[in-house]
């Protein structure tokens, strides 16, 4: 890739192929801070509609100086287009089809043996429970990629934060060493000088009532939407994402039925991944 393809590809990122993009691939290995090859990448796996899109967006982020100018971009209208056009294109043409003919194919009839070895193959899947969950995981869209609005910036940000929290391994700072006499004469000067502030602590009356604080809970339910519920689902945390769908149903009750299902489809992942 030259300089004049790069620059073309700069002001029409929708042109990105499979081959610049494994030109991208190889520049971003020698230069793993090239921020702009990076988000070209991105909105490569974008238009595919790649699995490896939500994770490359964090790490896009990760190597992004201003995580603001990266949104902005993600939620551009240059940047969605390419997709929600190609979508409706699709749309269109499923629309439009006509069939003109039909045919009825007759499969020859099998050996009895034969069924019976593919109906216990197919009752032994079916019982191991995968069946399930891969079709909860369809119907919930797990691993397409995720659509913030530019009024979600609380869900980018959710996104971008760890899913799991390392503990950090600090070196023990050694003490310094002093010697016996130096620490008891250390202590002892701290007791005089003590003593000598002459302190005193006032007495409680018995008639004086402690206060109670009560914590303050804040409402974020205007903070929740599908987003931020898709990016607890794709994070694994079920729980947190079954509560965000709970939320939608109270502010969106004409969709109850339809967040309602989604959340029996979360429980199946939840009690397959436990």
């Amino acid at each position: 890739m030259n300089l004049t393809d790069y620059t073309y590809l700069l002001n029409k990122p929708e042109a990105i192929n499979d081959r610049y993009a494994q030109t991208l691939d190889d520049v971003l290995s020698s230069f793993p801070y090239f921020q702009s090859a990076r988000v070209l990448k991105l909105k490569h796996l974008y238009n595919q509609d790649s699995f490896q899109y939500n994770y490359a967006l964090k790490v896009t982020a990760a190597y992004t100086t201003d995580r603001s100018i990266l949104f902005d971009f993600i939620t551009s209208d240059s940047f969605v287009s390419v997709q929600k056009g190609l979508y409706e294109k699709k749309l269109e043409e499923l629309m439009n089809m006509r069939v003109i003919g039909s045919e009825h194919v007759v499969v020859a009839s099998q050996p009895q043996a034969v069924n019976s070895l593919e109906q216990s193959i197919l009752t032994s899947i079916k019982e191991a429970g995968g069946e399930e969950e891969q079709k909860a995981s369809e119907k919930l869209s797990i691993g397409k990629p995720l659509e913030f609005s530019k009024n979600e910036k609380h869900s980018f940000q959710e996104w971008l934060q760890l899913s799991r929290l390392k503990p950090i391994q600090r070196e023990e700072i050694p003490k310094n060493t002093f010697p016996q006499q130096d620490e008891k004469q250390r202590k002892l000067e701290l007791i005089d000088k003590f003593i000598e502030s002459n302190p005193k602590i006032p007495a409680v009356s018995k008639e004086a009532t402690t206060p109670v604080i009560e914590p303050v809970i804040e409402d974020t339910s205007h903070l929740m939407t599908e987003t931020l519920a898709r990016v607890y689902l794709e994070q694994k945390k079920y729980s947190k994402a079954i509560q965000a769908y709970e939320i939608l149903i109270l502010k969106y009750p004409e969709k109850s039925s339809f967040f309602a299902d989604r959340i029996s489809d979360i429980k199946v992942l939840q009690q397959n991944n436990n």
